[in-house]
């Protein structure tokens, strides 16, 4: 994912940071602990398609 792209994207609900995963499949909003699918290189920005990140994932273990 292109790094100036990460610079400009916000989580949709919070308006916060987010931070590209280290499998890069995913955009990660620790505020709101969800997790936005990147597929094909293309962010999935829906509340709709986010997962709940789990209690070790928000704990950063």
């Amino acid at each position: 994912m292109d790094p100036k792209l990460l610079d400009i994207l916000a989580c949709p609900l919070c308006k916060g940071p987010l931070k590209l995963a280290n499998d890069k499949t995913e955009l990660v909003c620790k505020a709101d602990a969800l997790a936005f699918p990147v597929r094909d290189g293309i962010p999935v920005m829906l509340e709709t398609e986010a997962r709940t990140l789990n209690v070790d994932e928000r704990l950063d273990k």
